[in-house]
Order: C-alpha cells, then sequence, then structure tokens
C-alpha cells in the first residue's frame, strides 16, 4: 500500500482547539501589556518581576530563581532588572552567603508600584480569563495549563504562593 506524501496534520478537532488556544496565546499578552503600560507604565513580564519579588520572603530572589519563575533567559531578565533599577524600584545585590550569585530585591518604592498596578491588572484577569467560566472550568483550567507546562519543560520553576523561595535546592 502507497505512503501518502501528505504530511500527517492535527484532526479536524483538534485544529479547531488548537486555532482558540492560539488566539488566546496572541490576544491575553498583548490585552494584559496593554493595560498595565496604560495604567502603570509596565509590562506584564515586568510586573511579573515585581509581584514575585513581592510575594518572596523578605522582598528577594536569586536572579536565576527569578528568570525560572518568569521563563525567562538571564540576558532578558537582566535588561528587565535594568530597567526597574532605573526606576528605583529594584535593587540588585552580591548573596552575603554565597559571592558567585546575584540576588534581586524589591525596594520600597518598587514594593508602592507592584501594590498600585495589581489591582486593576487582577480585575483584567479575572474579567478576561474567570469571569466567563465556572468554577469547575477554572479548576480544569489550571489542571490543563500545568500538564501542558509540564509537557512543555518538566524541569520548569512555576510560580505558586507555596514555591516561595529565596534559593531553591
Amino acid at each position: 500500500m502507497p505512503q501518502s506524501s501528505e504530511p500527517s496534520g492535527l484532526s479536524a478537532a483538534h485544529l479547531e482547539v488548537w486555532a482558540s488556544v492560539a488566539t488566546l496565546l496572541e490576544r491575553l499578552p498583548a490585552a494584559l501589556d496593554a493595560q498595565l503600560q496604560r495604567d502603570s507604565g509596565l509590562t506584564h513580564f515586568e510586573h511579573g518581576l515585581l509581584f514575585a519579588l513581592d510575594t518572596a520572603p523578605e522582598r528577594t530572589l536569586r536572579m536565576s530563581t527569578l528568570a525560572g519563575y518568569a521563563s525567562s533567559t538571564l540576558s532578558r531578565l537582566s535588561r528587565a532588572i535594568s530597567r526597574l533599577e532605573n526606576k528605583a524600584w529594584v535593587r540588585r545585590e552580591v548573596d552575603p552567603t554565597d559571592g558567585r550569585v546575584t540576588l534581586a530585591v524589591l525596594t520600597d518604592a518598587g514594593h508602592d508600584a507592584v501594590a498600585q498596578s495589581t489591582p486593576a491588572h487582577h480585575a483584567l484577569v479575572e474579567k478576561l480569563v474567570f469571569e466567563s467560566l465556572t468554577d469547575q472550568q477554572v479548576r480544569q483550567l489550571g489542571t490543563i495549563s500545568r500538564r501542558i507546562a509540564q509537557a512543555i519543560d518538566p524541569a520548569a520553576a512555576a510560580w505558586s504562593p507555596d514555591s516561595r523561595q529565596a534559593s531553591p535546592s
């Protein structure tokens, strides 16, 4: 039996779902960035960094840990931290227990910035992501998102309120 030269593609059902996911991946970040830029002068990425630092013990994280939470290269993270340092919202320090490690530390002004920007940001997330879902769908979304994230990179650090630590083992 001759082999088809057509590449095997997604089934019609999977293609329909993928089109929805791809649209979400394009539109949601743009909407979040637009709101944060307009209201706070921050990108969604920068807000995420400030939020992670604000919720970390002593408002301090290793740069490598912060990069893991942000799914970022150290280079991209360093450029963003430089922008936040220019606003006096973050400072870098050498880890006193390990001079090879750089820490990102949220300043009081940075705490004020994230405290001011978070309510409107969370309101938009609530409106765009959660408002049209049932409680069961929200739980399913969490499960599905975690499974996809693990399929992409099983070792990647994922931020959660229970995983906050300044120096992971």
